[in-house]
């Protein structure tokens, strides 16, 4: 079974007061902590390994991980002496990654998702892509474009209406506009262009400046639920949410 990586080094910024004093990756739920609601999904999922990067209050969900058994082995990819980012994240864990098995696909999981997301299929699905992203058709300011088979052109924001392509003739009217859902799979081949950025990048920078040159799909799941727990306002939300499920 591929391994995951669980995105924890954030901030949180949008979740103060509470990461003044604890990581995002702390904050409970349902009285349990975020990192562990996302460790029992992939469990049940089929995982049997996964990395969890950490810097914010790091040595809290370290500590939390090595007090815990959640029937999954946990690596910790350190950034407590410098936040990588999320581009910067992925390519410092690839040796934690690729460890056992050096060409088997990535889950990239951000740790305030909440979601039923069917993480076999979606892995499934993503087999023959490079990158293959989780996507739904949900309000929002800002949406992934593709083209007709799905691929990756680019990036907009309506409300501004900036538009970000490697492609300079791509037709805006013909992208169908996909919200990103926060997880992913990735293919190792991808570290080897990530090698020419700088220590810290966001990854979808990178999705932005390769997709003309690597296979970057979207999977769209058909009654996709999902819950951004980014804000204090979704707490309660979230609360509901696993409640229900």
């Amino acid at each position: 079974m591929p391994t995951a990586l669980v995105f924890a080094a954030g901030l949180g910024t949008r979740l103060k007061p509470l990461t003044d004093t604890m990581p995002k990756a702390m904050v409970p739920v349902c009285g349990e902590p975020l990192i562990a609601h996302t460790l029992r999904r992939l469990k049940a999922a089929g995982f049997d390994r996964a990395v969890v990067n950490v810097h914010h209050f790091g040595q809290q969900i370290i500590d939390f991980l090595s007090e815990n058994d959640f029937g999954i082995e946990v690596a910790i990819s350190d950034e407590r002496d410098c936040l990588l980012d999320t581009g910067g994240g992925l390519r410092k864990a690839a040796p934690l990654l690729t460890a056992q098995e050096s060409d088997a696909p990535i889950l990239i999981h951000n740790v305030d998702i909440l979601s039923n997301a069917n993480l076999p299929a979606f892995l499934a699905a993503a087999q023959e892509n490079d990158v293959t992203l989780l996507v739904s058709r949900r309000d929002t300011k800002r949406y992934l474009l593709f083209d007709a088979d799905n691929r990756l052109c680019g990036w907009t924001n309506i409300e501004t209406e900036e538009v970000r392509t490697p492609y300079p003739a791509l037709d805006l009217a013909s992208c169908k506009r996909l919200a990103f859902s926060g997880l992913h799979v990735v293919k190792p081949k991808i570290f080897a262009p990530m090698q020419a950025y700088p220590a810290r990048f966001p990854i979808m920078e990178f999705y932005l400046e390769q997709c003309d040159k690597l296979r970057i799909r979207a999977y769209e799941q058909p009654g996709l639920q999902l819950i951004d727990v980014g804000k204090l306002d979704t707490l309660a939300k979230a609360e509901e949410f696993l409640k229900n499920k």
